[in-house]
């Protein structure tokens, strides 16, 4: 693509011919677009995504989790490598947490999968999460389905571990992966139950040199564990399995246990049923989001909410009233 084809402004046949045939500049362009919170640009990005519908939903969708230090990304990076030898297409989407202090976002991903980022069968996407869970919802849902129109058969989800993102993205996903560290003392005192609760499986990562027989125990502790937690996916039990980034080591069991997860449910329905739930559940997810944006940006809201702020902070309202108050003040104004 020439230079001045990347600097033009794109149609929205444009945006979908280019993300359909493979072109990365293009791609990378509609996921700009599909992140963005201007109003133009959301109404030409779902114009685009309406049209690229059609193509999506042929990939296996997979979340990666673990507590810091665990070694997500090089686990990634190490997981992904061997996809694309064996003939995969694999995007990454890894989610980067907005500062709730600048608003910015580190996207240093790329540079912690550098390898996996230059590999031609490899696409390697950090997406801010905006600090809210419906940035989350929409932005990553959105992104991952551009993913499957360019032809990306695997899909990645990298969280950062921090409990909310998690349920988020277990609600957009076939197969949850956690991954935990050796020594199962420290390790279970880091993991929250909600997030193993979660797990379609879990994975001990740095089960190599002095480790690995710790990891042994962490796994033997976490299967007992596992054994009294409800399965997240009906008609699959969740295990612990021991693995190394660094070696390689039982890398291959995390896509022979991804495989063996997407055989048995969707042989009993279970995998559809769950994409299906998971669409509805955007749905509502997203008319909350919808009415919250129109909550905030109504003008006589915008006026009013300042004042009654003020009257709850000099114990004039309480926070129950001052919410029934400007509630009244938005309902007059539909």
């Amino acid at each position: 693509m020439t230079n001045i084809q990347r600097r033009r402004k794109l149609t929205v046949d444009d945006y979908v011919e280019g993300v359909l045939v493979g072109n990365r500049t293009i791609l990378a362009r509609t996921i700009t677009l599909i992140e963005s919170n201007a109003i133009k640009h959301r109404v030409l990005a779902e114009q685009v995504l309406k049209k690229l519908l059609p193509h999506t939903g042929n990939s296996i969708r997979v979340g990666i989790t673990g507590v810091p230090g665990a070694g997500k990304s090089t686990l990634i990076e190490s997981f992904g490598s061997m996809l694309c030898e064996d003939g995969h297409n694999l995007a990454v989407l890894a989610i980067d947490p907005s500062s709730s202090v600048t608003g910015g976002s580190i996207l240093g991903d790329k540079t912690r999968m550098e390898n996996l980022a230059r590999n031609p069968k490899a696409f390697v996407r950090p997406s801010p999460s905006g600090g809210t869970l419906g940035g989350v919802t929409r932005k990553t849902r959105e992104t991952m389905l551009v993913c499957e129109a360019a032809g990306f058969d695997v899909i990645l989800i990298e969280t950062v571990g921090t409990g909310q993102n998690e349920v988020a993205v277990r609600s957009m996903v076939d197969f949850f992966l956690v991954l935990a560290l050796t020594g199962a003392g420290d390790e279970l005192q880091g993991m929250k139950k909600g997030v193993m609760e979660l797990a379609d499986t879990i994975f001990i990562n740095k089960a190599d040199g002095e480790n690995k027989e710790r990891a042994m125990k962490a796994r033997a502790e976490f299967n007992r564990i596992l054994y009294f937690l409800q399965s997240p996916t009906e008609g699959w039990t969740p295990k612990a399995f021991t693995c190394s980034a660094l070696t390689g080591e039982n890398i291959r069991g995390i896509w022979d246990v991804i495989l063996k997860f997407e055989n048995v449910t969707k042989d009993s329905g279970i995998f559809e049923k769950r994409r299906q739930a998971q669409l509805l559940e955007w749905v509502d997810w997203m008319i909350e989001d919808e009415l919250k944006r129109r909550f905030f940006e109504n003008k006589t809201v915008k006026a009013q909410l300042p004042l009654i702020r003020a009257d709850v902070l000099q114990a004039k309202l309480s926070p129950t009233l001052a919410v029934k108050k400007i509630m009244e003040v938005y309902d007059e104004q539909k």
